[in-house]
């Protein structure tokens, strides 16, 4: 079992910061979803990690140490974008990571790309976005690595090879491996992940374990009589992560007690108050977009 660190990551590109200031751990044998827009920076963290980009400062440690060369046949990574050569057979790349890695598992391998149903004897150039992705996973499952650093591993792939990819991920965790993977489609992560980070702008803006994030934040919702209320300092509650006002309408964020600040809510004059329930999906637009958030949010579950 293997747990990564990373601690105070900062890469720039001349002014620009694409990560700043990123702390992270993923514990051994667990499955940690990375989310983020795009650009937000989680690719470039991923390449800081394994030494594919020189960290501006900050430092990632496998086990406690700095990555090393003998580090390389622990990890086994799937990148965002194809690095299979154009000219090699899928076979001939089972067989090159046999001779590089002394854990692959040809076997596995051949197994895993027969379940995707890729044909071994296919040269790369013949391949479609998803099935270059499906051979990369295949390939990163045979390396039968402690850790795993997945660049969206279900890019380009069909809803049932997709499904296959998470039942792939969940079942490393149960095996006593650790992995790290981002993907775009928060279903997925909701689906796999115990713990889950949020990127925003090269920033870690949200961290935990899914189930204490979904179970302790809530929206309060409440309809006054006139436009002209007062909230009597309800949303000055250190309990209130946001409070929205459209109109006659007040939407509040709460992060623990939503019963309390509904309560506190119908005190102030407000009428049908109700509390409405967050997905993760919910959680990540209040961590980027809380605005928007909002709005979606209410909308939902007025429907």
């Amino acid at each position: 079992m293997s747990s990564i660190k990373i601690s105070n990551l900062r890469k720039t590109y001349g002014q620009f910061a694409a990560v700043d200031g990123f702390s992270l751990e993923i514990p051994a044998g667990s499955v940690f979803g990375l989310l983020g827009p795009n650009g937000a920076g989680k690719t470039t963290v991923f390449k800081c990690m394994l030494g594919l980009a020189r960290a501006t400062s900050g430092s990632v440690l496998f086990d406690g140490k700095p990555l090393v060369p003998e580090t390389f046949e622990s990890i086994a990574y799937v990148p965002e974008r194809s690095v299979l050569y154009e000219w090699m057979t899928v076979a001939e790349h089972v067989e090159m990571n046999r001779r590089a890695f002394k854990n692959f598992d040809q076997a596995r391998a051949l197994e895993l790309l027969a379940q995707f149903n890729i044909q071994p004897a296919k040269r790369s150039r013949a391949l479609s976005k998803g099935m270059r992705t499906a051979v990369m996973v295949a390939l990163a499952f045979a390396r039968n690595a402690p850790i795993m650093v997945l660049d969206e591993p279900t890019s380009g792939l069909d809803p049932i090879n997709q499904r296959h990819v998470l039942s792939l991920i969940i079942n490393e965790a149960a095996r006593g491996n650790s992995v790290l993977f981002s993907s775009h489609q928060i279903g997925q992560v909701e689906r796999a992940a115990e713990r889950i980070a949020v990127m925003d702008r090269g920033r870690l803006v949200l961290e935990g374990l899914v189930d204490d994030l979904k179970s302790d934040r809530k929206i309060v919702e409440g309809i006054f009589p006139n436009v002209s209320y007062t909230l009597n300092g309800i949303a000055n509650d250190p309990r209130v992560l946001r409070a929205d006002r459209t109109e006659r309408i007040v939407r509040l964020l709460v992060h623990d007690d939503a019963d309390n600040i509904a309560t506190m809510l119908s005190s102030a004059g407000a009428t049908g108050v109700r509390v409405v329930d967050l997905n993760l999906e919910d959680i990540f637009l209040f961590a980027v977009s809380p605005a928007d958030a909002t709005a979606d949010v209410i909308a939902k579950g007025s429907s």
